[in-house]
């Protein structure tokens, strides 16, 4: 973790504003915009830009995808030129529990997935980068997201202790909240029944 340098009331502030940034959701905004319904009602029920690509809409999927990392970056980064390292990272977990826990919609949002990414990009473009290609890499072997999400995830802790050390705090939180996220992902990859990538 860095040093707790700025006042509680500055932090407060910080965590509130980044909650609201995080908890605004693009899965909902382009399924509207693209006329594919309500998102909460088609597929897994996801809000999420996997979600999205299931209605075949690839733009509207991709948008959502930019929108979510997106988001926690900008928290991220916002925080940091504003205020501060410590700030950063506060910021950065609170869009990311925005985005799985929105106000916006009755706290039943995302997975976190692409907000946790665009988290870990803006907090350090190389942390973010490795854990984006074992993302990748995993899901280029295994055709699964949720598995792939759940790799990068814990792997996240692993990369920043030689790239980011700071961070490692921040990894492990966000990890074990993807991992909560994924519960029923985890009992469906057990069970052999998780679809793969393309599948509905």
């Amino acid at each position: 973790m860095p040093d707790l340098v700025t006042s509680p009331l500055t932090l407060l502030i910080v965590a509130a504003l980044a909650y609201l940034l995080g908890s605004v959701p693009f899965g909902i905004v382009m399924a509207r915009l693209f006329g594919l319904g309500d998102l909460r009602k088609i597929g897994s029920g996801n809000i999420g830009a996997t979600n999205v690509l299931r209605t075949g809409n690839k733009p509207a999927a991709l948008l959502t995808l930019l929108g979510d990392a997106g988001k926690g970056g900008a928290a991220v980064l916002l925080a940091r030129a504003l205020v501060g390292e410590d700030a950063a990272q506060l910021a950065g977990l609170m869009a990311f529990l925005g985005h799985c826990f929105p106000v916006f919609l009755r706290f039943q949002g995302g997975k976190g997935v692409a907000t946790f990414l665009g988290t870990l990009l803006a907090l350090s473009f190389p942390l973010g980068l490795v854990v984006c290609l074992t993302w990748a890499a995993t899901a280029a072997v295994t055709r699964m997201s949720s598995l792939s999400a759940l790799v990068a995830a814990v792997s996240g802790p692993v990369w920043a202790l030689w790239l980011h050390p700071s961070g490692v705090g921040l990894c492990i939180a966000l990890a074990a909240l993807i991992g909560y996220r994924h519960k029923a992902n985890i009992a469906r990859i057990r069970a052999g029944t998780e679809p793969k990538i393309g599948e509905t």
